[in-house]
């Protein structure tokens, strides 16, 4: 019993730092729908044996109903907010430095938009750790009259009409000025992470 439960929990990590950091945008409420039926069926399993067993119940069969209580609501509230939130900030500062090293490398126009539909994705290698979910795609705008640059990390690709959220570079006064508004606006999805560093959800 408790290595089914040890393999479960497992399972569920490697769905939810997957989902996070690799899993293409597309495909996210399909694979959240798929573990949230099969977490559902387990916990209605489990929720039938504990009535059958009853009279002789053991720890590890509640242990394990708990767990995958557990497991459901982390994965089923607000489309796995509590533990996307938690590894977004671990991704913040594990992946700091190479994306400093990549704004660096953008502001010397030594990595510039590279996608044939000339929108100011530049597409990065697919190397571990991925510093822009969903692609290792980020976002390069440069505004030439000023001579400054935005440069979007994805955190969330979003799907359908979801928001998208980003760690976002910008040297722009202007674009500062519309982010601290948008902190105002909201500061429970938008803040500021630190100087020309922001964590910005945008709805298209």
């Amino acid at each position: 019993m408790i290595k089914k439960i040890a393999i479960l929990v497992t399972l569920w990590l490697v769905y939810t730092f997957s989902e996070y950091f690799y899993l293409p945008y597309f495909v996210k409420l399909f694979s959240w729908l798929l573990v949230s039926i099969t977490l559902f069926i387990l916990l209605v399993r489990q929720t039938i044996k504990v009535v059958k067993e009853r009279r002789d119940l053991r720890i590890s069969r509640l242990l394990n109903l708990f767990i995958t209580l557990f497991l459901f609501f982390l994965t089923f509230y607000n489309l796995n907010k509590i533990p996307s939130s938690i590894i977004e900030k671990i991704d913040w500062t594990i992946s700091y430095n190479k994306r400093l090293q990549t704004v660096n490398e953008a502001l010397i126009e030594k990595i510039k938009p590279n996608s044939k539909m000339n929108n100011g994705i530049c597409k990065l290698p697919f190397d571990f750790p991925i510093i822009s979910n969903g692609g290792n795609d980020i976002w390069i705008y440069q505004n030439k009259v000023k001579n400054t640059k935005t440069i979007k990390f994805w955190i969330s690709r979003g799907f359908f009409e979801s928001p998208q959220t980003y760690f976002i570079f910008t040297n722009d006064n202007g674009t500062k000025k519309q982010y601290e508004e948008q902190i105002k606006a909201k500061p429970e999805y938008n803040w500021k992470l630190e100087e020309n560093w922001y964590r910005i959800m945008e709805r298209y």
